[in-house]
């Protein structure tokens, strides 16, 4: 996709459908992902951005007609706030078929009534962690549309986490394990949010990492989870909190440090500062939330987005290319949308 993306990239520029920019400098952010300066470029040709869509798959390049099965003719009509449609222009025993698609079938599109170049905005500044307020300010949405939109993008990154994680460690890998609770003051002030325990886990060198939002730290909670995401032969490192206590009899290596007394061990230089760090990271992430049932879905986020640092992935690119490949005919459409399609 970002292949794709530096082409069409080119074309803006010799459409010349872009303003000037100094020193040479491109429509693409240092990861290779597309700006905001790309996407607004290129819906300027409305039919530029429906090539683009069609050519990275977020449109379907076919669909078959619902009543004679057979593939429909992309056709203009300014009816439409796509301006397209599938019509099928085919003859059945001298009858007409007059089976009719919008372009948006079968794809992510369908989920919202927004117009396409409002829906990639939306998903750009979401992906990028614009605080909500500023998203509906700066596109005029309401609260509601912002909120599902939201919701639905990190509903497909979890689904995306679920398909695609895997164990880390391994031997002569080293795993710091920890739990925290993640919780806030309501503007800062007040009673304490009850907040949410988290399990976690890094692998150091590569960063790869789990976070599990748990109901207790008990020994079998934590140890399950061990056992889960953590490939057996992997030293674990973690603090002296009993629940880990057994973890050498589930075939892991395990070194501990009693942070009651220091942060890193003196005499064996055992620590867990790497999953300390991470905690920082997460709990600046979700300072914004402190619903219980939030977490699971914004801790995605952060996964997803860790994910992709750790691989120098574009996280907007993989993203897309993830909703590209779902098929989502027979998802219910979600969004509060707040202008018709």
């Amino acid at each position: 996709m970002q292949e794709l993306v530096a082409q069409y990239e080119e074309r803006l520029r010799e459409m010349q459908l872009i303003p000037r920019l100094s020193y040479g400098r491109r429509l693409l952010r240092r990861d290779g992902a597309p700006n905001r300066t790309f996407l607004t470029s290129l819906f300027i040709r409305h039919e530029l951005a429906i090539e683009f869509l069609k050519d990275v798959g977020l449109i379907p390049s076919r669909v078959p007609c619902n009543i004679c099965e057979r593939d429909m003719t992309w056709t203009a009509d300014p009816t439409r706030n796509d301006g397209f449609r599938w019509r099928c222009r085919r003859s059945v025993a001298r009858v007409r078929c007059r089976g009719t698609a919008s372009i948006r079938h079968g794809s992510w599109f369908k989920l919202s009534n927004l117009t396409l170049w409002e829906i990639m905005n939306i998903t750009y500044d979401i992906l990028r962690r614009d605080p909500a307020h500023q998203i509906e300010d700066e596109h005029n949405h309401g609260e509601h549309t912002v909120t599902d939109w939201g919701m639905f993008c990190r509903e497909a990154m979890l689904e995306y986490l679920e398909g695609s994680s895997q164990k880390i460690g391994g031997p002569n890998m080293t795993v710091e394990i920890d739990e925290s609770k993640i919780g806030r003051r309501k503007y800062n002030r007040g009673h304490p949010v009850q907040g949410q325990w988290v399990f976690g886990g890094v692998e150091r060198g590569s960063g790869r990492t789990f976070l599990v939002p748990v109901p207790d730290r008990t020994a079998d909670t934590l140890t399950a989870l061990v056992r889960e995401w953590i490939e057996p032969g992997t030293m674990v490192v973690s603090d002296c909190w009993g629940a880990y206590r057994d973890l050498e009899s589930q075939g892991y290596k395990h070194s501990t440090v009693n942070h009651s007394l220091y942060f890193k061990d003196p005499d064996t230089g055992v620590h867990t500062n790497t999953i300390e760090g991470t905690w920082s990271h997460v709990k600046v992430f979700l300072r914004h939330y402190s619903k219980a049932e939030d977490y699971r879905y914004h801790l995605a986020h952060y996964m997803f987005a860790a994910s992709c640092r750790a691989r120098g992935i574009p996280p907007f690119l993989e993203f897309l290319q993830f909703v590209a490949s779902k098929d989502w005919t027979h998802v219910h459409v979600t969004s509060s949308a707040d202008s018709t399609a």
